[in-house]
């Protein structure tokens, strides 16, 4: 039996993500939740966006931390 993830971040959250795929550069820094995503394996994801960016990414819980 699985057992339902929850989301540790709610939409609207200030978090501070941590790039960590180095294929795939992203600026680590302060970054809104502006939606939760299903999760993938033992991860929650969101997408997320900064105002310094024009685009929005998708993390992984594991790399966001309260701001």
């Amino acid at each position: 039996m699985e057992r339902a993830l929850k989301h540790k971040f709610p939409v609207g959250a200030t978090v501070y993500f941590t790039a960590s795929n180095v294929s795939r550069p992203a600026a680590s820094g302060t970054y809104e939740v502006i939606r939760q995503l299903p999760t993938e394996g033992d991860d929650c994801q969101y997408r997320i966006k900064s105002s310094t960016e024009a685009f929005e990414r998708v993390a992984r819980e594991s790399q966001l931390a309260v701001s």
